[in-house]
């Protein structure tokens, strides 16, 4: 665990390693947008988030059939769109294997853009978020470009710059059928000069392979996103983490690796932020609900898992293990807890 003495410690590791340059205040990334409030990955769910203060809006990004990038957490868009209800698509339902895992659905790389273009999106989570679920039917999937777009012009807009925090979705597996995701998204930021360690962009991947084939393409950050459990790195150990920073500018470990939850509880802060940014890692953790489902029980409130729970204690608890940003679906409670 982390005491004073050893954040003390990590402080003047910060401090002398030249690859690692702590933001005034965390970065708040807002996951897939406001996504606690409008249909995740809809230009008005990045639009609230803007609107709320976040610093990056986060695209996870799949590919069409016709080789474009667009905006979806999964290729498997049942889920978050009314393609199940579309007739005139009814025969391009599939059984497919993702990374392992078979499912049945329908994929964004059966589609043109065109005929992606005339679905709508929808809540993931209607039943946890039905405030959310009102505005269903509204809007289309965003391609990657148009979220670069929505990006450019609100950072006019609002008189501070707003960046895209990119995700490459199976880029494995999308490598596998022809589609690799890697040179198209490094082709779109140099397109729209954000081919720099400067741009405001991380590109994050749960894979290493396609991190280090990106690096290769695009000079723009990268991020090493891990989660509680197996992954293909460790990030157990100050070495292992180190080994990270090879091939990474940031990692972006699931919350609970920062701070611990056994018990239902908030614990104290594990080591994991101090050894990265003696690495010269910058350290955004995912992802932060303000649902009760989400929440550990000693800040659960209300009877059911839709009501808001004590997220602010997340937040406040985050923050203060010196992180460099985090990811949430409230970025507007993101922002006010940051204070």
């Amino acid at each position: 665990m982390i005491t004073r003495r050893t954040l003390t410690a990590t402080g003047l590791a910060m401090a002398a390693t030249p690859t690692f340059a702590q933001p005034k205040k965390p970065l708040v990334i807002a996951h897939r947008g406001a996504s606690g409030e409008r249909p995740e990955h809809t230009l008005m769910a990045y639009r609230l988030a803007i609107a709320e203060g976040c610093d990056f809006i986060e695209p996870d990004c799949v590919v069409t059939k016709d080789g474009h990038l667009v905006v979806r957490h999964e290729n498997e868009i049942a889920g978050t769109t009314d393609v199940a209800g579309r007739p005139e698509f009814a025969a391009r339902k599939a059984d497919k294997v993702i990374d392992g895992q078979k499912i049945t659905g329908w994929f964004t790389e059966d589609f043109t853009l065109a005929e992606l273009k005339t679905l709508r999106a929808r809540e993931r989570l209607p039943q946890v978020r039905p405030g959310s679920a009102k505005f269903d039917g509204q809007e289309e999937i965003p391609t990657y470009q148009e979220v670069v777009d929505l990006a450019k012009a609100e950072s006019k807009r609002v008189g501070r710059t707003i960046g895209t925090y990119p995700e490459m979705k199976h880029p494995t597996y999308f490598a596998g059928i022809g589609l690799p995701l890697e040179q198209r998204l490094a082709d779109i930021l140099k397109k729209n000069d954000l081919d720099s360690k400067t741009a405001p962009v991380f590109v994050q991947c749960f894979e290493v392979e396609p991190l280090k084939t990106f690096g290769k393409l695009g000079k723009a950050r990268r991020v090493m996103l891990v989660g509680q459990g197996p992954a293909p790195v460790d990030v157990k150990s100050a070495a292992a983490i180190k080994a990270i920073a090879a091939f990474a500018e940031g990692l972006g470990p699931e919350w609970p690796l920062v701070i611990p939850t056994a018990g239902g509880t908030l614990g104290a802060p594990t080591e994991l932020v101090g050894w990265a940014h003696a690495a010269g890692l910058a350290v955004h953790p995912w992802t932060v609900r303000a649902e009760n489902m989400f929440l550990p029980k000693s800040l659960q409130r209300g009877t059911s898992p839709a009501d808001h729970g004590d997220v602010e204690a997340v937040f406040k608890a985050i923050y203060a293990a010196g992180v460099d940003g985090l990811f949430s679906d409230f970025p507007g409670l993101a922002v006010k807890a940051r204070g």
